[in-house]
This record gives structure tokens, C-alpha cells and sequence, in this order.
């Protein structure tokens, strides 16, 4: 009787200093925890199960992908994780519009954990690099608005846009084929970009319902989670649960906005017009709109309301830490001094706007709080340099210790050159090949190939 007893003290004690080590996620985690949420009844102590480390997430275009993305690079670092990233002659993207090959990864970057860069999705090359466990995850945004950004954003590169009289976002509209070429570079900016990203075919009719229908379920077997960008805070309560991830992990500032200035209403009529033109997109926002608020309902509406305000507090709580008390203000990149937090600007009359570190957070922040502060406002050029840099000098490290047959068998796999015909310099963008794709698990080329400034540039 006594052993149990004494069993039970041990368990008692271990527990408790399971939850103050974790320290701030204990109230949060009760408070929900207090709620009835499903996903937490059978684990309420997210502590004691493992965080899921290995994600792909397909980082589509203007659907706040940015903001997600800088989220996992974070996770990454702080769990001493390999992000796979692109090799130099790609620039900070997977060489994008080409479809995704594992011979567009950095092989001082495997085997990777996350991959998160831009890419035009192939499943079959992801699940050859990638560990078998990984889950897969996109973000989606309503197709009005995602498109009026698309067209201010590539108006000065896509040629689709610029061909149109007064950057008119109403005449394009008005007759999408007079200025459209399917089969010309950047033209996946112009049309269905979100299928285009997940592999699909971005011009197959509106009429051909068999091939869209098959898409979206193609799409929807593959992804475990699809986050919506207009819920992006529930959808990150979502995200969570499925990774077993703590509220810290979700945090998050906002990446790569434009000014007000920069963006137009749209005038009646318009967002219909933008849907019948997007079909595909359409078809894909709809069914994956509804699936995540099917997911939110089985979580609990109470439960998924309580932890977005949770999340809310502890976001409004780092940022009273890393701006000095108050909130961050927006800069134009020419008021930003350090340049390594410079967001990439597009040109014409777009403006992106980024954050500045106050001249005196230095003084009594520890050089953990300074970096965490940093990299949460970081862009994702920079940031996917510092990234290469960092990995790079541990795989330098990790490899002078092994032997030539001690290297992973996917660094074998992969460690080779770039074919000649993709050795491009970005000054000089290869001829777009011809189109083949068939849908999410197509390894098929392109219909397009990146434009100089798409490929140092920030997209979302």
C-alpha cells in the first residue's frame, strides 16, 4: 500500500513540474482544457505528447502564406530542425513556376523536417524527400480578393497585366482572353493561381466539372489541413490540435502587407466576374471553406473561440515586449534603417510595408528575446538567407565528422547538379516550357517559368 502511495507522490511531483516548466501554457491549456475541447479531453496535458515535426506547406500566393511561413521557420529553429531550402541558381523559391523536384533542394538542407518555400506542388518528389509521417498543409484565400492583389502586385511582370490600358483591373475582366496568353511566361499569375500551385491544370475549361471535382478530392485526400487565410487564427487553432503544437509555436505578426493606398475596391459585379474567371479557385475556396468550418464545429465553437482569444492576449503580450509597451507601427521599406528587415517591393504604385525594432530594445532583453523579436519580423528573403547560412555551417560541422558512407542515403539521392538546361541565372529566365499538368500528384513541367523579380521577391 505504501509503494502505491509512494508511486503517487512521484506522479504528483513529476506533474507539477511538468506544468511549471512549461510555464505560460498552463493557464491557457486549462482554460481550454476546462471548456470540454475533444481534441484536448483525451491529452490535457499537451506537454506529454510529442509536437509533430515533419511538414510540408505548400505556400500559395497572396493568402497570407508569408506570415505562415515565418511561423515555421521559427518552430524550426527553436527545435533544432532542417528546413529544406532552395539551391542559389532558385533563388528563394523552389524554381518556381517549375514543378517541384528534389534536385531544386540545397543539399546542405537534408534530409529535411519542413519545407515551406514557394513550389509548384508534386507530391510524388515531396514524399521521396520527405520522412513518411509528414503531414501536409496549404492556406487558400477567397478569390475576389486574392486576385485583385494578384493583378496590383505582378501588374509590372505578368504580361497578361501589363497589357492592359491604365492597369484597368474592370477591362482585363471585361475581356480576360483579349490579354491572357495560357502558354506565356508568368500567366499563372492571371488565372486559377492557386491550382496552379497545387499542380493542377490552370486553363481546363470551367465546363469540365469531372476534372474539378476530381481535383478538390485529389487535393483534399492529400492535405490534412487546409487553412483559410480570411480565418487564419482559427485556422491556426486547428493547426494546433493537428501538431500537437504549443500556444507559443502559433504565434505570429503579420508579413508583408500593402498600404491602403495600394489596394482598390472592388466595384459591383467585379467579384463575380473574378469567380467565373478563377473557377477552379473558386471551386477549391468553397469546398475547403466549408471543411474548416466543419472541423472548427467538431472542435467546439466555445472551445475554438476561447483559444483564439487566448492566442490574441499572448500575441498582444510579445509584442508589447518586442516594440517596447506598444504595438508595432507599419514602415515604408525606405523608413526601415536595418535592411535585413526591408520587405521586397513590387514597383508601380504597390507599396509593402514591414517593422522596425525600437533604437533602445536592446537594453535589459536577453539575446534570446532580441532574436525571437527579430526573426518574427523578418521577410522572407532575408530570412530564408539567414536560415541557409545557419544550416549550412551545422551541416559543414556534421559532415567533416562522418565518413563518405555514413551520409544519409537522400543527400546521395539528390546531392547532384543542377541539369544544365536549369542552370539559369535570374537575369535570364529560361524559354516557359510546354504545359502538362495533370493535378496535385503531376510531375509534370510548367507552363511558365519565374520572372527575375518573382524570384527574389516576397509572395503572398
Amino acid at each position: 500500500m505504501w509503494q502505491k502511495k509512494i508511486f503517487l507522490i512521484v506522479i504528483a511531483v513529476s506533474t507539477v513540474s511538468l506544468l511549471l516548466h512549461h510555464g505560460g501554457h498552463w493557464s491557457w491549456t486549462m482554460e481550454a482544457f476546462n471548456l470540454g475541447c475533444p481534441a484536448l479531453r483525451s491529452h490535457p496535458f499537451p506537454g506529454l505528447k510529442p509536437k509533430h515535426h515533419n511538414v510540408v506547406f505548400l505556400k500559395t500566393h497572396k493568402t497570407a502564406s508569408s506570415t505562415m511561413q515565418n511561423l515555421l521557420f521559427r518552430f524550426a529553429e527553436r527545435n533544432n530542425l532542417t528546413v529544406a531550402l532552395p539551391i542559389q541558381a532558385c533563388g528563394h523559391q523552389f524554381c518556381y513556376a517549375r514543378t517541384f523536384t528534389s534536385h531544386f533542394v540545397h543539399p546542405h538542407t537534408l534530409p529535411p523536417n519542413i519545407i515551406t518555400n514557394h513550389m509548384r506542388f508534386n507530391k510524388a518528389e515531396l514524399q521521396r524527400l520527405m520522412p513518411n509521417d509528414t503531414i501536409y498543409i496549404t492556406i487558400l484565400r477567397e478569390p475576389s480578393s486574392m486576385f485583385e492583389s494578384l493583378f496590383s502586385y505582378y501588374n509590372q511582370y505578368c504580361q497578361s497585366f501589363k497589357r492592359v490600358p491604365n492597369g484597368s483591373l474592370e477591362a482585363f475582366l471585361r475581356e480576360p482572353w483579349r490579354y491572357y496568353r495560357p502558354d506565356e511566361k508568368d500567366s499563372m499569375y492571371a488565372r486559377n493561381t492557386l491550382t496552379f500551385d497545387l499542380g493542377g491544370d490552370k486553363d481546363r475549361p470551367a465546363t469540365d466539372v469531372m476534372y474539378a471535382r476530381a481535383f478538390v478530392a485529389e487535393v483534399d485526400r492529400v492535405f490534412s489541413l487546409v487553412m483559410i487565410a480570411e480565418y487564419f487564427d482559427e485556422s491556426l487553432v486547428l493547426l494546433r490540435h493537428l501538431l500537437s503544437w504549443d500556444l507559443d509555436d502559433i504565434l505570429y505578426l503579420k508579413l508583408n502587407m500593402r498600404t491602403q493606398s495600394s489596394k482598390r475596391s472592388l466595384t459591383p459585379g467585379l467579384p463575380a466576374k473574378i469567380r467565373a474567371w478563377n473557377s477552379l479557385d473558386a471551386r477549391l475556396y468553397d469546398h475547403f471553406n466549408a471543411s474548416l468550418w466543419h472541423q472548427l464545429s467538431a472542435l467546439g465553437t466555445d472551445c475554438v473561440a476561447r483559444e483564439v482569444r487566448l492566442l490574441r492576449q499572448a500575441q498582444e503580450r510579445l509584442m508589447r515586449s518586442c516594440f517596447g509597451g506598444g504595438m508595432p507601427l507599419l514602415r515604408s521599406a525606405a523608413q526601415i534603417k536595418n535592411k535585413d528587415l526591408r520587405p521586397w517591393q513590387p514597383g508601380g504604385k504597390v507599396d509593402i510595408v514591414g517593422y522596425e525594432l525600437p533604437v533602445n530594445f536592446s537594453r535589459g532583453v536577453s539575446s534570446q528575446a532580441q532574436e525571437l523579436c527579430l526573426k518574427l519580423i523578418m521577410p522572407e528573403v532575408q530570412y530564408t538567407r539567414v536560415l541557409l547560412r545557419s544550416q549550412s555551417l551545422r551541416y559543414r560541422r556534421v559532415y567533416q565528422l562522418r565518413t563518405p558512407r555514413q551520409s544519409h542515403p537522400a543527400q546521395q539521392a539528390i546531392r547532384t547538379a543542377l541539369p544544365r538546361n536549369l542552370q539559369v541565372h535570374r537575369s535570364q529566365p529560361p524559354p516557359a516550357a510546354a504545359s502538362a499538368a495533370q493535378g496535385p500528384a503531376s510531375g509534370s513541367a510548367s507552363t511558365s517559368t519565374s520572372n527575375p523579380a518573382a524570384e527574389t521577391q516576397e509572395h503572398k
